[in-house]
């Protein structure tokens, strides 16, 4: 594991304008950074003296932030080495030796077992500021209609917001790994085939379905439009792999 330079927070977080030194912003730059995939299990941070220049910010405040990403389970702090991603001294495969084994379909098949039952639980637990974050994404979605890439990346945003709005660590951390394995060059192959604007409009239509159902709170239907979304994913899937 080499130490990673801070790569990809001027794109992934241009709606955040520009960085500022309080300790809660700087833990949720690095917090989105791993949820979206910038850095993955196992990868070092930048030290702290490279981070305080970056944000602008005191080496205090740098660590503190870091120490609030170490108590959520995002981060492991090892003296004398550095800030990892994840648990660094455990034994378990990172994520990143499993997504070679991960076939598309099978990434589907495993958001079609957690992301259902995450929506209802995100209908009974979003917040206002959750509800506005999901609108902001899926509206830039929505306008991305002839972009394949920027399109998958605002999905996996919209994704990656309702697993944090069922407001279950154990979920979020689920969907933390399927949004990994969604970066992998496997899905990139497939989504040149299946992602015709089209289909996108398609997407993006089972998606505001979904949003509206949670702003009415009705767990039922967004856990009902998100299977059927999900199984959509799935049979586009299968017929770009058999055309």
């Amino acid at each position: 594991m080499t130490e990673q330079p801070i790569r990809g927070e001027e794109a992934v977080f241009a709606r955040l304008g520009k960085p500022v030194s309080g300790v809660g912003t700087i833990s949720a730059y690095l917090q989105r950074a791993i949820e979206t995939g910038a850095y993955s299990e196992g990868d070092k941070l930048p030290p702290e003296r490279q981070l305080a220049e970056t944000f602008k910010a005191a080496r205090s405040t740098v660590r503190r932030a870091l120490d609030k990403l170490e108590k959520e389970g995002l981060v492991s702090r090892r003296l004398g080495s550095g800030t990892f991603v994840g648990n660094a001294l455990a034994g378990s495969r990172r994520p990143a030796d499993l997504v070679d084994e991960v076939s598309p379909l099978q990434l589907i098949e495993a958001r079609l077992a957690v992301e259902p039952f995450t929506t209802r639980l995100a209908v009974l637990h979003a917040t206002r500021r959750n509800l506005d974050d999901m609108e902001t994404i899926l509206t830039r979605a929505e306008d991305s209609a002839h972009d394949k890439d920027e399109f998958s990346k605002w999905d996996g945003e919209f994704h990656l917001l309702l697993a944090r709005a069922s407001a279950n660590p154990l979920l979020i951390n689920v969907y933390r790994q399927i949004n990994h394995v969604r970066l992998h060059a496997q899905w990139d192959a497939m989504k040149e085939k299946i992602l015709t604007p089209q289909v996108i409009a398609d997407y993006s239509r089972q998606h505001r379905g979904i949003l509206n159902a949670i702003h009415v709170r009705d767990a039922q239907l967004a856990q009902l439009l998100m299977a059927d979304h999900l199984d959509k994913a799935r049979d586009d899937l299968v017929k770009a792999a058999n055309p």
